[in-house]
C-alpha cells in the first residue's frame, strides 16, 4: 500500500473487501460521484474508496468492525452534488456540517446499515461537528478522512 495512498488499486485485488463493498461499488449513484470533484484532482468516489480501504486495513489489524468500517467509509461523503456549486445553486449553506445528515439520509434509501455504520456516516466531521464519533472504529474513519483529504489536496504539490 502507498504510503500517501492516493488511487491506489490495490483494494480491487484485495476480495475480502471487495466482497463486503460490492454492492455499493456497483451502485449507480455511487459511481455517479465520479463526477464531483472533492480534494484536488481526487473526485469523491475515488476519495470515498480511499477513506474505505485505509480504514479497513487499519481495523482490520487492530481485530475491530472492520466490514463496518469499510461501508460507513464508502458511504460518508454519499449527499451526491458538487459541494463547490451546492450553496450557490440551492442557497443552503455550511456542507461541512450538513453533509454526514445529507450522506446519512442518501445512504438509508439504499443500503440497510447497521447503528455503528449509521454513526460512522453521521459522526465523520468531528471536531467540526461537535459529537464525536461514539466508537474507534468511528474515530479511526474520521481521522483517515483527514489524512486522506490532505495528501489528495496536496499530492500534486508534493510530486
Amino acid at each position: 500500500m502507498d504510503m500517501i495512498f492516493i488511487n491506489s488499486k490495490e483494494y480491487v485485488r484485495d476480495y475480502e473487501y471487495i466482497n463486503v463493498v460490492n454492492d455499493i461499488l456497483c451502485n449507480k449513484n455511487f459511481r455517479s460521484m465520479d463526477k464531483y470533484m472533492q480534494h484536488g484532482n481526487t473526485n469523491t468516489r475515488v476519495h470515498s474508496i480511499n477513506v474505505s480501504y485505509l480504514s479497513y486495513k487499519i481495523c482490520k489489524k487492530f481485530k475491530l468492525n472492520h466490514d463496518a468500517v469499510a461501508r460507513a467509509a464508502l458511504l460518508h461523503d454519499y449527499y451526491l452534488y458538487d459541494w463547490h456549486t451546492h450553496y450557490k445553486e440551492t442557497g443552503l449553506r455550511f456542507h461541512g456540517l450538513t453533509h454526514p445528515r445529507t450522506a446519512l439520509n442518501n445512504a438509508l434509501k439504499e443500503f440497510t446499515l447497521s447503528k455503528l455504520e449509521q454513526d460512522i456516516i453521521l459522526k465523520h466531521m468531528w471536531p467540526l461537528t461537535i459529537i464525536p464519533p461514539k466508537h474507534l472504529e468511528g474515530l479511526i474513519v474520521t481521522f483517515v478522512d483527514k489524512y486522506c483529504s490532505m495528501a489528495e489536496t496536496y499530492k500534486n504539490i508534493i510530486r
